[in-house]
């Protein structure tokens, strides 16, 4: 149920395994049109799961609902609870996956990609620290404009880290209500919520003055019309005077997994000297 894991599972060699995937599970687009759909991430069908009697269900906690994975363990149905939050996280993972198809037949390619991902750490330490605004998610309401972007606890922040990337909103925690996270009421204790994901107003942006701004095409799939519309709204920022707003491919930033290769071959040229 997670769709990078999807990705990699094919990628190494075990993909004769999967039976079910979700909707969204996307690649290798020419491998998975013969298996069973069961629906999103986060509220899957259990009636088609236990229809497909798996093995092994592989979920994500921030992702798949804790009502979904209960009631999968009730049927009987071990699941394996993943959530990566960082580069190290996803390569642990990836050999965790290797170890639970007791294989080594891809023990070296996970090797070569740590030493890309070691090689991209030594080479971004290097360079001076380039900051950046990542939004994830937008929304209007209440006359108000805000865009959901993540902290310093997450994958995408520590991936971006790897080439010199500086996260404008690091430090920046999720507050509760929504009202306090967008600076208009005081803020409750977030007891066990989640507060990676912090919501920010223009004014938050602007005074954070960004050298880069990246618009993933994924969860929220920003466009040309929501570029144009970034470059208007953060015009008194260093990105947008440089010319350094870009469109990018969303799952280079957010899928953990074997997809962190393509993310190695990408990012790096976007922190280059602007």
């Amino acid at each position: 149920m997670v769709p990078s894991i999807t990705e990699s599972i094919f990628e190494l060699g075990f993909g004769e395994t999967v039976i079910g995937i979700t909707d969204y599970c996307t690649h290798p687009a020419d491998r998975l049109r013969h298996l069973i759909r069961v629906g999103g991430p986060k509220k899957p069908s259990l009636d088609v799961i236990d229809e497909l009697r798996p093995d092994l269900v592989i979920a994500n906690q921030e992702e798949t609902s804790r009502e979904s994975i209960e009631a999968l363990s009730g049927m009987g149905y071990p699941v394996w609870l993943i959530f990566p939050k960082n580069v190290d996280d996803s390569m642990n993972l990836l050999r965790r996956l290797l170890a639970l198809f007791h294989s080594d037949k891809y023990v070296q390619k996970i090797e070569s990609l740590q030493k890309g991902v070691d090689y991209a750490r030594l080479a971004g330490a290097a360079e001076i620290p380039v900051s950046y605004f990542c939004p994830i998610w937008y929304e209007f309401e209440d006359n108000l404009d805000w865009w959901m972007t993540f902290n310093q606890d997450t994958y995408p922040s520590d991936l971006l880290s790897l080439f010199g990337g500086s996260n404008v909103f690091a430090s920046r925690e999720r507050l509760y209500p929504k009202s306090a996270d967008l600076g208009q009421a005081p803020a409750e204790p977030p007891g066990g919520r989640d507060t990676r994901y912090p919501r920010v107003t223009a004014a938050e942006v602007i005074a954070a003055q960004p050298e880069i701004i990246f618009l993933p095409n994924e969860p929220y799939s920003f466009s040309e019309k929501d570029q144009r519309v970034i470059q208007y709204a953060f015009a008194d920022t260093p990105a947008v005077r440089k010319g350094r707003v870009y469109l990018i491919e969303g799952s280079l930033l957010t899928w953990y997994g074997v997809r962190l290769a393509k993310a190695l071959g990408v990012f790096p040229d976007y922190f280059l000297p602007g």
